[in-house]
């Protein structure tokens, strides 16, 4: 599975997160707060955008749910732990905003896009490599479609994002067992629906 970001730059009113955020407040290990926010924005932007891509939210709305995620970040920084990776912690603001966003967006009787826009232009893909990179992606995006978002959170944070099952157990808040369940059926899942996927293409 194709585990790189959207090559598209994200584009987050960086001002507009911090002007939704108090100064003086104080960060993990009692360091100021909006500095310590202000290098985990420049650092995971990019991851949360991917984030957010792999977990289906289409494109139009990525900018909008960034800014949500890190305004929730800031608001639970104290709960953040130093001593473990930052980027399962964050992910899992991202899911809850993600969970939200399809909620509302079922409410409206929308049709949520794939988790990777480029799925909907792949279909004559040339032959090189850029184009067969473009058809792995699509397949990948097509795959993960089929996946509920549970199911789909535990394969990305492990198989893409390289998590353990542990650490993806603590992100979460769900038992290590329920994470292994989730990620035994949603490889099984994500795999008959890619070759699915192949068997229809040839």
């Amino acid at each position: 599975m194709d585990s790189k970001s959207s090559s598209q730059a994200p584009s987050v009113d960086t001002e507009a997160v911090r002007q939704r955020v108090p100064g003086g407040s104080a960060g993990p290990g009692g360091v100021d707060a909006l500095a310590f926010f202000r290098g985990l924005f420049d650092r995971e932007l990019s991851y949360v955008f991917c984030s957010l891509r792999r977990l289906g939210v289409p494109d139009r709305d990525r900018e909008d749910l960034a800014n949500e995620v890190f305004f929730r970040v800031f608001q639970r920084l104290a709960d953040f732990d130093p001593t473990r990776p930052a980027r399962p912690w964050l992910f899992a603001f991202v899911v809850r905003v993600a969970a939200e966003h399809r909620s509302r967006a079922q409410a409206r009787h929308e049709e949520l896009g794939g988790g990777d826009d480029v799925a909907q232009h792949a279909v004559a893909a040339p032959s090189s490599d850029a184009g067969e990179a473009r058809d792995t992606n699509a397949l990948v995006a097509a795959a993960l479609d089929t996946l509920d978002l549970d199911k789909r959170a535990v394969l990305v944070l492990h198989d893409l994002d390289g998590h353990s099952v542990p650490e993806i157990s603590v992100a979460l808040g769900i038992p290590e067992g329920t994470a292994y369940s989730r990620l035994r059926a949603a490889r099984e899942q994500f795999t008959a629906a890619a070759r699915r996927t192949q068997r229809r293409e040839r």
